[in-house]
């Protein structure tokens, strides 16, 4: 059974890629072809009031990213103009630009992603380029400012990154003894789904299986939040109609994919956890969201379908 849809306008000239609320759902972002970011209150009868427009970018605008509240009111946005900009709210309404980031001006940035807040102000930007850009906000004594280190994922290009939680099981650091560690999965043009740790020489690539089970692009990726599984999991989807569903149950066990669905009727564009990590949303081409839960068996089932009327 189809859960009904309800439309906003937004003002946008042109297609909308992304849209996001941030922590406590009383803000949403979008952000368009247009090049433009807009922000809209959320009232309590879920009216949206959009309250800014954002500019800077000089080309369309893929993603918006919403900091954890803790650092303020920031929202990063990416570009196909090989930028990341990070905007602030402060005070109420008034938005000024904290950081702009021009990576390379021949290469889209496609995906960002927030560490998770206990490292700290972190920011990993997925590059066309192939590499992974990270841009960390470091205070030393009295001086701060945002540091910004890479590093190559694949030649071909990435089109998504995704943070583990803090405190995810983590092979490296079995008896919980040193500190967690910085690691992110991405999905890549080269078909192929890569998981990276942080450690003092760099990043560094775990050891997923030999063969990718995805036969095209990867689009996204999403790790799930560590609150309802003992364990790591990982979505992926891909122009291939497929999401598979990566697993590590042990600390000194490599990554297991497993097919969730390979049939979808168009390219599967995004997937998207619950924040308990036991639901997830697939957003596929042909405008369809359907949302998937967990069994006793492990196995997912379809619980919703949404569809543009």
């Amino acid at each position: 059974m189809a859960t009904p849809l309800v439309t906003k306008e937004t003002g946008h000239e042109d297609m909308i890629h992304d849209s996001q609320f941030d922590y406590y759902a009383t803000k949403l972002a979008t952000c368009s072809s247009d090049r433009t970011i807009k922000i809209f209150d959320v009232a309590g009868d879920s009216q949206l009031h959009n309250t800014a427009t954002l500019t800077g970018h000089e080309g369309p605008v893929w993603q918006v990213a919403w900091a954890h509240p803790k650092f303020g009111v920031l929202l990063a946005s990416c570009s196909y103009d090989g930028s990341v900009i990070i905007h602030r709210e402060s005070p109420q309404n008034s938005w000024s630009k904290v950081l702009e980031e021009r990576f390379t001006p021949d290469s889209s940035v496609n995906s960002i992603a927030w560490a998770p807040h206990d490292f700290g102000l972190i920011l990993a930007c997925a590059s066309s380029n192939g590499k992974i850009y990270i841009l960390e906000h470091k205070v030393d004594g009295q001086s701060a400012g945002w540091v910004t280190t890479s590093f190559e994922n694949d030649r071909l290009g990435c089109n998504a990154v995704s943070w583990a939680p803090f405190g995810a099981l983590d092979p490296k650091n079995a008896d919980g003894a040193a500190p967690p560690v910085l690691r992110l999965v991405t999905g890549s043009c080269d078909n192929k789904v890569r998981i990276w740790r942080r450690e003092e020489q760099g990043w560094v690539e775990e050891v997923l299986q030999s063969d990718t089970p995805h036969l095209d692009w990867v689009r996204d990726v999403a790790w799930a939040p560590n609150t309802a599984m003992p364990y790591n999991i990982i979505a992926s989807c891909s122009e291939d109609k497929s999401v598979y569903i990566w697993k590590q149950r042990e600390r000194d066990q490599q990554w297991e994919a497993t097919l969730m669905k390979k049939d979808f009727e168009a390219p599967v564009w995004r997937v998207s956890w619950s924040v308990t990590g036991n639901v997830l949303a697939v957003s596929t081409g042909d405008h369809k969201v359907t949302l998937w839960k967990q069994s006793v068996d492990e196995s997912f089932v379809q619980i919703s379908t949404v569809e543009e009327e």
